[in-house]
């Protein structure tokens, strides 16, 4: 209603229409009516009671009311005023959508005369709706070579009024492009259709925005409005093309495996699919194809080998660029290779030799070798060099060879092969060098003798060696090789004291070991000198010699061999006499002993060990001279029984013992009335007194009578000298015995050896039995040992008093001990003196037997050795015989040694 009071005329034409409408249903029996939509709620349809020709009042009193059909109640009857209003607002679209024309039927109940009258309300559309498109945006894809005219239908709009308030037309803007047609359906509605009128070029404008506008009829106008976006859709009218028809690079040919070298690059106008394009490469070999790569999507080339300009300095690519339907160009890739230097010179030896002999001349080619480097300019510039210590040089030659020649003379024994390095460094930068080995070995000649390792040897062997075993080993070096260096050991002498040598001692001639042949014996010899020369098997064979000085060291195996008193060997009896009235530190005898030893081994000592009436006597320990201890008394027993022991200093000791008997008496009478009381030393068990030694004694008594003769003449011829034998007798301990030098080899007289018949002479030789053996000779001196006067063993007159004396050196002191002798054989027959007194008697009273001879007093110039001494006494009588004294380098020991005791 309120549309129908903006637009008075138009009003007026609906209530002509209703008017019209309402004539024709009452000439029909219906009633009709007709109003617009959307008036407001109550507003006037129809008049019901006038044109049922009621009163208003009349409705209520005959209960007329609206009676639907199965929907909403749309008009009511106003009962005060007998019109037909609406009951609410009414939406045609809502009711009819886009019918027409749009009616409403209905009844109108009468109740008392239940009558019904049919009424029908048109709904008369106005322009309340706008066209409406159902996508305000749209996308629309045109081929760019799409021909002008062509439609393309474009999104759906409508307008929910009808008629002249319904869409009308459309308006297109944003583009030249485009115009708009509107297609109509039978049914009246308006499509519109995108109409191309010129050719679409992607490449120039590839998008349109494009606005839509729809309009109605109604009044006013009202316009619905959507946007449209035109994309032109590519096709592949443009092929691709490359940046630069030829592409230039230059690179290292120590590129990394892998590096992009370059990459290439073609442009397509196209899009899309169309400007998808690859990359190949056209026409190459199948060496470029395994060096390079070529990416197809990127157009990278980059290299899948190492590159190496001493193969290919230059390389040309073909590549292409083709998209997907099949559009391409090409273009050239040129490569040029740089130079590096990554060659090390190569040195190939031509020719050479492994050795060289030592004796060569400075200039000798050893090697000839050549050096080359495959790169190029400065890099492939190459020098040699080797070390300057070593005794060569290289001289160069023409097209890069090289000589190795010795610089100097060569000696293998100081360097026997060289490890030559030669290398060869280029002028590249960094330099590049190569290194090779040369191995020279420097052949031996035979140029040097064998050394031994000192000037002379010395060799020390303990005498009593076992036979056959190795005493020392020689040791030669030769600095040559092979046979030049194979030493032969031999000895130079052939014969020692006209012996062969090869009894004494043998040589290794391989090892060089000496070996001992014999038992040495150091009382035989203690010293032999050798020459030992050692040969090289070189040709011609080289020697040299080496003295060798053997000493034979002294073992301790000789027992002290006692010279005084020796047990006779006749039967008689051997007694020592001592006066009773002897003083103590009276001179008994003296026990003399000596050793074949020498040094310590010979250093004798004596001691007591047993005696009948201890105390009484005493032995020197050095001098072995039996002393009184004390004044003799009466009632000491006539027979003294004493047993010394002498022993040396060796290790182990050796020793022997010897028994002493001593007469203590008076006067001889009363010896010789006892002598049948004394028993004889004897080994046997059987003390008593035999027949033997009476005989004995009665004998010695005969004997004594008739020296007592002889020595008194001698006696008379010796009268200068009986003053100094008295004084010697006054004190035996000052008694100067002087004996000559003596032959340890002839300590003990065989009785066998003399004949029985010997006449008894007091000469200086007659008492002795002569061996001829040639090799009893005095051992080497050993001067090692030197012993005091006092400390000297030897002999009872060695001494003076209890330890000291001198020795006799001279044929003088000789004869004198012999005058001492017979004067004391005087004095005994005379009665002049005691038995046994006076301290040069030596004891002879207990040899006054009938056999006793001065074979029995021992020469002590034979039998006499000093112990560590080179000295042996000079022999007088020797010298009046014309002999040599006895001595040497050393004897052999006699088969029989004295048992030990």
């Amino acid at each position: 209603m309120a549309a129908l009071q903006r637009r008075p005329p138009c009003c007026e034409l609906l209530l002509l229409l209703n008017l019209l409408w309402w004539l024709w249903g009452s000439e029909a029996g219906q009633l009709r009516y007709s109003i617009p939509e959307e008036v407001e709620k109550g507003s006037f349809v129809g008049s019901i009671a006038k044109d049922l020709g009621l009163q208003p009042r009349e409705l209520a009193e005959r209960g007329i009311r609206v009676i639907s059909r199965g929907r909403s109640q749309l008009f009511s009857l106003n009962q005060r005023s007998g019109s037909l209003i609406t009951a609410g607002r009414i939406d045609r679209e809502e009711l009819c959508a886009q019918s027409t024309p749009c009616l409403v039927s209905f009844n109108i109940l009468v109740e008392d005369k239940l009558n019904l009258y049919p009424v029908e309300v048109e709904i008369v559309d106005i322009n309340d709706n706008a066209p409406r498109f159902l996508k305000e945006e749209m996308e629309l894809k045109i081929l760019e070579n799409a021909a002008p005219s062509s439609h393309f239908l474009l999104m759906d709009v409508y307008d929910p009024d009808v008629g002249v308030n319904s869409i009308q037309s459309f308006k297109l803007s944003g583009s030249s492009h485009f115009s708009v047609h509107v297609q109509s359906q039978d049914q009246g509605a308006k499509y519109p259709e995108l109409v191309l009128e010129h050719s679409l070029d992607r490449e120039e404008e590839a998008v349109h925005h494009l606005v839509l506008v729809a309009m109605d009829g109604g009044d006013p106008v009202r316009t619905g409005m959507a946007r449209i976006l035109v994309t032109v859709v590519d096709v592949n009218d443009n092929a691709p093309v490359f940046t630069q028809p030829i592409y230039r690079v230059s690179v290292p040919e120590n590129l990394p495996v892998g590096t992009r070298v370059l990459t290439v690059n073609a442009t397509d106008q196209d899009e899309g699919v169309h400007a998808e394009k690859t990359y190949s490469f056209v026409r190459i070999t199948e060496e470029i194809s395994r060096i390079f790569c070529l990416d197809p999507l990127t157009g990278e080339i980059s290299t899948s080998e190492t590159l190496d300009y001493e193969v290919s300095r230059f390389y040309e690519l073909d590549v292409e660029a083709r998209d997907q339907p099949g559009l391409q160009d090409r273009a050239k890739v040129l490569i040029t290779i740089l130079d590096v230097n990554d060659n090390a010179p190569e040195v190939v030896v031509t020719s050479g030799s492994r050795a060289i002999a030592e004796n060569a001349p400075p200039g000798t080619v050893i090697a000839l070798f050549q050096v080359y480097d495959k790169d190029s300019e400065r890099n492939g510039l190459v020098i040699c060099s080797i070390s300057e210590s070593l005794p060569f040089k290289l001289e160069e030659s023409l097209d890069n060879y090289f000589r190795l020649v010795t610089n100097t003379e060569l000696d293998r024994e100081q360097v026997s092969s060289y490890n030559i390095t030669v290398t060869a460094t280029d002028r590249g930068t960094p330099p590049l060098s190569t290194k090779i080995f040369i191995s020279l070995d420097v052949a031996d000649i035979n140029d040097n003798p064998p050394v031994f390792s000192r000037s002379s040897y010395s060799v020390y062997v303990p005498e009593n060696n076992p036979k056959g075993v190795s005493i020392f080993s020689l040791n030669a070096v030769d600095p040559d090789s092979e046979e030049n260096a194979e030493i032969i050991y031999s000895l130079a002498k052939e014969t020692l004291q006209e012996t062969p040598l090869s009894s004494f001692l043998s040589i290794n001639s391989i090892t060089g070991v000496l070996y001992a042949l014999c038992s040495f014996d150091y009382e035989q010899f203690r010293e032999l000198n050798l020459l030992v020369t050692a040969s090289d098997r070189g040709k011609p064979p080289l020697s040299s010699n080496v003295s060798l000085n053997l000493f034979v060291l002294d073992q301790n195996d000789n027992v002290p061999e006692i010279l005084y008193p020796v047990l006779p060997t006749d039967g008689s009896t051997g007694v020592e006499l001592a006066p009773r009235s002897a003083e103590p530190g009276y001179l008994v005898t003296k026990v003399v002993a000596v050793d074949k030893d020498s040094g310590q081994n010979a250093w004798l000592s004596y001691r007591l060990i047993k005696a009948s009436e201890p105390g009484l006597f005493s032995v020197g320990l050095h001098t072995g001279e039996v002393r009184t201890a004390r004044v003799l008394l009466d009632r000491d027993a006539l027979k003294q029984s004493l047993v010394v022991a002498v022993q040396d200093h060796g290790q182990p000791p050796l020793s022997a013992t010897v028994t002493l008997t001593v007469a203590v008496a008076s006067s001889i009478p009363e010896i010789l009335a006892d002598l049948g009381s004394l028993d004889l030393p004897h080994k046997s068990d059987d003390s008593s007194l035999t027949i033997y030694l009476v005989v004995a004694v009665a004998t010695v008594s005969c004997i004594f009578f008739a020296f007592v003769t002889g020595l008194l003449v001698l006696k008379l011829w010796h009268w200068h000298k009986s003053r100094l034998l008295k004084a010697t007798r006054k004190d035996s301990r000052k008694s100067h015995l002087i004996f000559p030098q003596p032959n340890y080899a002839h300590t003990l007289i065989s009785q066998e050896g003399c004949e029985k018949n010997e006449p008894l002479l007091i000469q200086e030789d007659s008492a002795f039995c002569k061996e001829e053996d040639s090799l009893d000779q005095q051992a080497p001196p050993n001067t090692d040992w030197r012993f005091s006067q006092a400390q000297r063993p030897g002999t009872s007159g060695s001494q003076n008093g209890d330890e000291t004396g001198t020795w006799p050196n001279n044929q003088f002191d000789t004869e004198m001990l012999q005058a001492m002798i017979l004067a004391s054989a005087s004095e005994a027959a005379d009665g002049s003196s005691t038995l046994g007194g006076g301290a040069g008697t030596m004891g002879l009273s207990a040899r006054y037997g009938p056999q006793f001879t001065l074979q029995h007093v021992p020469d002590y110039r034979q039998n006499v050795y000093i112990p560590g001494s080179n000295a042996t006494l000079t022999n007088a009588a020797g010298k009046r015989d014309g002999k040599a004294p006895a001595g040497g380098n050393g004897n052999k020991k006699k088969s029989g040694k004295k048992e030990k005791k």
